[in-house]
């Protein structure tokens, strides 16, 4: 175990995608949205995230609202953003946000699939 284990522990990356609505600069230039965070495997905490959003004022508001809450926690982080984003890709980001708990879970869980089995 490397220092850098030692104090950050075991950071796992996981992506989540769904549809983004018609109209929206971000659904003309991708369809749908991805969301990535950086998560703490022991703790659940977001390290790091981004997004798809058209504008950096939306993916750094996003990021902003997600780093330093828990995926185990997706109640909370669909709450914030219910409460913090009043753009048109909301639907889109929440539903990310439960397939990448959904992810998450299955990781700790020992269910994840590997490609290299």
């Amino acid at each position: 175990m490397t220092f850098l284990d030692k104090k950050q522990g075991k950071r796992i990356l996981f992506s989540g995608y769904a549809k983004l609505p018609t109209g929206i600069t971000a659904s003309e230039v991708y369809k749908v949205i991805g969301v990535v965070l950086l998560i703490d495997e022991d703790t659940g905490m977001i390290l790091e995230a981004d997004c798809t959003l058209a504008t950096a004022v939306a993916r750094n508001h996003v990021s902003s609202i997600l780093v330093g809450k828990s995926i185990a926690m997706p109640d909370q982080l669909v709450s914030i953003v219910d409460k913090t984003y009043q753009g048109s890709a909301k639907k889109a980001i929440i539903t990310a946000i439960r397939i990448i708990h959904d992810k998450y879970r299955s990781y700790k869980e020992g269910l994840a699939p590997s490609v290299i089995d």
